[in-house]
Order: C-alpha cells, then structure tokens, then sequence
C-alpha cells in the first residue's frame, strides 16, 4: 500500500516550524496569503531553510490576481526560480495561463526546464481552466510533477468527483494533489475517493499560521 503524504503551505516561519514539529513532509513555502501566496523573500527563505530540514517548495508568483504575466513579470519569474534554486529549494509551485485561460505551454515549460532537476507543481491556476482533462496532459508534456487543485470547484469536498476523475486519467503520470479546504475532518473522504498519495492544507483554523493539533490530526487521519 503508497503510504500518503501531506504538504502544508506556510505563510510564515512560525507555520513552517509547526508543520515540521507536526511530522508534516513538506512545506509549500509563499508570502501573503490574502493574495492566495506569493513569491516569498529570499532572506526568508534561507533563514526557514537554516532551521527546516523537511522539503521546501517556494511558491513562484511575482502577484496576486491573474495568472496572466507581462514580459517584465515573467523575467522576473526566470530570475527567481535559479535565485532560490542556487539558495537550497527542493521544488518550485507555479503557473501560468493564457489570455484564454489555457495553459501557456511555452512560459511553463522553460520554467520546468530552469528548475530541472528539482521538481515542479503547478498550481491552483488550473481551477481557472475550463477543460482540465486537456490541460492535464499538457502539463505533463511540460515536465509537471504534480498538479495541485480542488476540482474546478471552491474547495476539495466540493471538487470531489472532478478529482477523483482526474486522478484516474492521470494514472500515475502526474500526481493529483487536492487542496483547498482540506482538513482535518474531510481529509479521509478525500483519502479514501481519490487516487493520489499527496494531500494538501494549509491547516490556519485562524490568522495566518497554521494549528499544531490541525496538523497532527491530518497527518494521523493519513496514516
């Protein structure tokens, strides 16, 4: 049996240090959560990563809002990936869409290819895109690891049937992370009705820092 894992996305030291106390494996590491998570600052990041010895992945968005990107954005986007990747990251959390809202195929697959060897997810940038199914096999041709999303829906419970179907076509070729709304009392439904080995949470009850007992309680409910 694949044993499961569980990402939380922090939004801060404090919620990465309880994610780690809290046996979470890896960390999705961002700034500003009102903004859905941002590119954090380097100094953040390599003052977490001298006191984290889980995964980071840092969280690629030069901004809230659309995730349709200016030259100048996406530039700024290339230099961040090597500037993080050179710092220690283990991974990279990113996307971005057309003005259609289809995966910009070109623009995400140089950044999969900056990032190489470290590994890829793209982000809830996919619930914005209408037919997921084609999207899904477009962004393993980019080089994705994993996708992470609720389903085309506002959260993960709702998104439940969407997520089992795309884990199914996935078939193992990209992993099929559910988030949004995850915790601890759904995180078995979700176990138990879609094929995947990854959940995701940010498990923040209040504030922005994530819940100890939270954390516990999804990794134990995964176990």
């Amino acid at each position: 049996m694949q044993k499961n894992h569980l990402e939380i996305a922090c939004f801060n030291l404090e919620s990465a240090i309880i994610a780690q106390q809290a046996s979470a494996n890896r960390i999705e590491f961002c700034a500003d959560m009102n903004a859905g998570g941002v590119t954090p600052k380097l100094a953040d990041f390599i003052l977490l990563k001298s006191k984290i010895h889980i995964q980071i992945y840092v969280m690629i968005r030069p901004r809230g809002g659309s995730f349709v990107y200016s030259n100048e954005e996406f530039e700024q986007m290339k230099n961040d990936i090597l500037e993080f990747k050179n710092a220690g990251a283990d991974g990279f959390v990113f996307g971005i869409l057309t003005e259609n809202k289809e995966v910009n195929f070109i623009q995400n697959k140089e950044l999969v290819q900056l990032a190489n060897p470290l590994p890829c997810t793209f982000h809830r940038a996919f619930d914005d895109i209408k037919d997921q199914m084609k999207a899904l096999d477009i962004l393993i041709e980019c080089g994705f690891k994993t996708i992470l999303t609720s389903g085309n829906a506002k959260n993960a419970m709702e998104g439940l049937s969407s997520l089992k179907d795309l884990a199914l076509k996935a078939n193992n070729k990209i992993c099929i992370m559910p988030g949004g709304g995850v915790r601890a009392n759904n995180i078995e439904l979700l176990k138990e009705n879609i094929t995947t080995n990854w959940f995701h949470s940010s498990a923040v009850l209040q504030n922005e820092t994530a819940n100890m007992d939270e954390v516990f309680m999804l990794k134990s409910k995964l176990a």
